[in-house]
């Protein structure tokens, strides 16, 4: 079996691996490339191979970085199945139908005030590509082996991290293959713990955070004190979000701190359609996640939802205090672009950074103490106060990751560390090697590997 790294190597985006067996090929992941220009221009690059070989598709879970570039796939003539979990499938169906819309918008934006180096600005896909996307999603359950191509089966296993999330085994005549996805906390509040997996030949680990910790302060401590000292001040907080995981995860807080009366009855927005349908599937997968049904209706009831365009418009001519949540979660498109124009000059106004920012995005421009960001072809300044918060984190961090990989009762062949910036998956390679004593590497762009039962080089 041979195994490409057509992304998230060496970076944290981008993620799909491509396996061949017997002249049969099945991508895992198929992820959009986000951050850094140069990184986004490989979403333009022509596929790997004709993507009429491909015989499936796995997703390990629903954010865009993992599915976002399926459109572009059936564009050019993929017809095979998309397997992912139910949970997962149904985030799909909203993720990249939002991204195809988004994606025209924002050419169409371009185009109408002219700041588009490309004349015309054309978007990658469009919102009728991501239909046909959908129509090849096959639901799996988790613990059941299927076969997907001749000779190569796969069960998926609970990660933790979001709705649906799921890691991959492969199964390939006597190889085994474990691609961790992306792996949830241990304690997550929401979330489930990320199964165990006992044994496999290879393995691939995130390393998002591979080279640090979570902070251990409460997430809901740090989330009044910032809100009520804004308020105080009679400014706003504004959240960038991810709309799937981090923005129940914030409103589930929220529920719980004005339960608490910790926070002033203050209104909470959640701007952002995608963010507001994806709620609604916590009420319609409760088993698979640690609320009640009392907090998952808290959680549900905490904000008000914005649809609209023009309610969203409304929102920034907000003048007292309030709580906005939107997309996009690295301030790199959606509604959340607007309220920086507006909301981000105003020395009164706080922007609350959660989780990870991915180099080269706004969102990471802003944490780094930017004086301004680019927005729509115009520099915006930011005099409002900026609060990176770590402690929202969806991700395993460098403990927590260890602490997964202890769970293996022997250990494979060799492990290649993925999806992280290149200091935090060199960090997580040397711990791996030092601490456990595996055979690890960390792969490259377009990397190619030989998967057999010799141990590849460490």
């Amino acid at each position: 079996m041979r195994m490409t790294f057509l992304g998230a190597a060496g970076t944290v985006t981008g993620s799909k691996y491509l396996l061949e067996h017997h002249d049969k090929h099945v991508l895992i992941d198929c992820g959009l490339f986000q951050g850094y220009k140069q990184l986004r221009l490989h979403n333009w690059d022509p596929f790997h191979l004709p993507v009429r070989d491909l015989e499936a598709i796995v997703l390990t879970h629903a954010h865009l970085d993992h599915s976002g570039y399926l459109p572009v796939l059936v564009r050019n003539g993929y017809r095979g199945p998309v397997y992912a979990t139910p949970a997962t499938c149904e985030l799909v169906k909203i993720l990249l139908l939002d991204s195809g819309r988004l994606q025209e918008e924002e050419a169409e934006y371009a185009n109408r005030h002219g700041f588009s180096k490309h004349d015309p600005a054309l978007p990658l896909y469009t919102e009728q590509d991501a239909h046909r996307a959908l129509k090849l999603l096959r639901p799996l359950e988790l613990h059941h082996w299927v076969d997907i191509a001749p000779g190569i089966s796969i069960q998926l296993r609970c990660a933790g991290h979001i709705l649906g999330a799921a890691t991959v085994e492969v199964l390939a005549e006597g190889i085994s293959l474990v691609f961790s996805g992306d792996l949830g906390r241990p304690n997550d509040p929401l979330m489930f713990t990320p199964e165990t997996i006992e044994q496999a030949d290879y393995l691939l680990v995130e390393s998002t955070y591979g080279d640090r910790q979570h902070p251990v302060e409460s997430p809901e401590e740090q989330l009044a004190e910032v809100i009520n000292r804004t308020a105080l001040r009679h400014g706003i907080t504004l959240v960038p979000s991810f709309a799937v995981g981090r923005a129940q995860l914030l409103m589930y807080h929220l529920y719980r701190l004005k339960q608490k009366k910790a926070i002033p009855d203050l209104p909470i927005y959640l701007n952002s359609p995608m963010a507001t349908d994806v709620t609604r599937l916590y009420q319609r997968f409760r088993s698979e996640h640690r609320l009640s049904l009392e907090e998952c209706e808290g959680m549900c009831h905490a904000a008000h939802f914005v649809r609209s365009v023009r309610d969203s418009i409304d929102l920034d001519q907000q003048r007292t205090p309030a709580v906005i949540i939107a997309a996009s979660g690295m301030a790199t498109g959606g509604r959340v672009l607007h309220h920086l124009k507006a909301l981000a000059p105003n020395p009164l106004n706080t922007l609350l950074v959660p989780g990870f920012q991915a180099g080269g995005t706004r969102g990471a421009q802003i944490v780094a103490g930017a004086p301004s960001v680019r927005i729509h072809g115009k520099d915006v300044p930011i005099r409002a106060e900026v609060v990176p918060m770590g402690t929202l984190s969806a991700h395993a961090d460098g403990d927590e990751i260890m602490q997964w990989l202890r769970g293996f009762k022997r250990p494979p062949k060799h492990t290649y560390v993925v999806h992280g910036e290149p200091n935090a998956s060199d960090v997580l390679r040397r711990r791996i090697s030092l601490e456990l004593g595996w055979s690890v590497s960390v792969p490259e762009y377009r990397d190619s590997v030989e998967l057999t039962g010799v141990p590849a080089p460490a």
